[in-house]
């Protein structure tokens, strides 16, 4: 199957479709679970597959320097090395390698870096990215960027949209197999540097744009107001995706201008800090407060943790150190996410998002009045 997007409704501006990928079809908008390593942390791939995961992202930076691209390659390919059969984003590891500042330097040629595990430099090029993704063998391939942090100047987020968009173009030049591969918009929160950026991408006509740089930092005002500004540059008929976001709020916003796609690491890394996601917010199950309640993390969660063990028996769990704390946050955090956007396209498939938009503003509005712990 090859590489392909369809828009099946359209409620306001959120977005009801379908992708279709080499490794079946993905119903968006989609929460994507963060496996950097080659697995979604403390989770099974039967497990995700329980939990309602379509498709989950890896990243190629990580998986570069560990394993290495050539061990997955000899074990048939991400999917066969991970045992996923689904679909599978790769970021291009961009972020990851601009993130160490004081170990990475900028060339004519790509960015050399430093490895965070051992000291060894490497080199970075549009081209070695494309070519390691498409060893990977992931559905999706992301290109080389430069993602610089917030705050940053108007200079300095000048010259990364300059480089994103001649990588862009090397990166599309580079490509030997069919696999999608998107461009990602840059620019800051500076609103011309934003519509310059989406403006060149498209005119290269990637299968699909993301929306890189946000939720680095800036409040989330700015943010929404950068979605405003860049998502009606991109091409109606193509995916958008969201990089990086995945708190509750953010994805609803972000449907509600057009965006398809999201990931985010923070399901799991809460889960890893006794974090647990609910619909007034998030609360610390490690707090004395819970050791000696009984009832299930969220009222009214299906998920199989909510079901089956209490706020007391999970707070004791991570207070002790336990493995199972750990899994069944992750489990539920995930579920949470995963629940939430098969319920943001149920509303969009009946025409009700608004309506479900407002029920959500209106429930965490009133959570906060009344001293709900976020």
């Amino acid at each position: 199957m090859s590489f392909r997007f369809e828009i099946l409704k359209q409620d306001g501006l959120a977005r009801l479709g379908r992708l279709y990928t080499p490794h079946g079809v993905v119903k968006t908008p989609v929460f994507i679970p963060v496996g950097t390593q080659g697995t979604v942390k403390a989770m099974t791939p039967e497990e995700l597959r329980a939990l309602g995961a379509q498709m989950i992202l890896g990243n190629t930076y990580h998986l570069y320097l560990r394993p290495g691209v050539e061990i997955i390659r000899e074990a048939g390919g991400l999917h066969r090395f991970i045992h996923w059969d689904g679909p599978i984003l790769t970021d291009s590891g961009g972020y990851q390698v601009f993130s160490l500042a004081p170990l990475r330097r900028l060339t004519g040629e790509g960015v050399i870096f430093r490895s965070h595990l051992d000291g060894s430099e490497h080199l970075f090029t549009p081209e070695k990215v494309v070519a390691l993704q498409e060893l990977l063998g992931s559905d999706i391939a992301m290109v080389l960027d430069e993602c610089p942090p917030y705050p940053a100047s108007y200079e300095e987020v000048t010259a990364a949209v300059a480089r994103t968009t001649i990588w862009a173009e090397r990166s599309l030049a580079a490509r030997s197999t069919a696999q999608a591969l998107f461009g990602i918009v840059q620019g800051g929160v500076y609103r011309d540097l934003r519509e310059k950026s989406a403006r060149e991408l498209v005119k290269l006509d990637f299968p699909g744009y993301a929306i890189g740089g946000l939720s680095v930092g800036e409040p989330k005002e700015l943010m929404y107001q950068v979605l405003d500004w860049t998502v009606p540059l991109l091409p109606p008929e193509k995916p958008r995706y969201l990089m990086g976001v995945g708190h509750p709020d953010d994805i609803i916003e972000a449907v509600a201008r057009g965006v398809d796609m999201f990931d985010c690491v923070l399901p799991t890394r809460l889960g890893r800090h006794g974090g647990v996601l609910t619909p007034s917010g998030r609360l610390n199950i490690r707090n004395a407060c819970y050791a000696r309640d009984f009832g299930p993390l969220v009222s009214g969660c299906n998920c199989y943790v909510c079901q089956n063990f209490s706020r007391a028996y999970v707070h004791h769990l991570v207070r002790a150190g336990e493995i199972l704390g750990v899994r069944l946050l992750t489990t539920h955090n995930l579920f949470f996410l995963l629940e939430l956007t098969a319920a943001i396209r149920a509303a969009i498939a009946a025409g009700e998002f608004a309506s479900f938009r407002e029920q959500w503003r209106q429930k965490a509005a009133s959570d906060s009045k009344n001293g709900a712990q976020a």
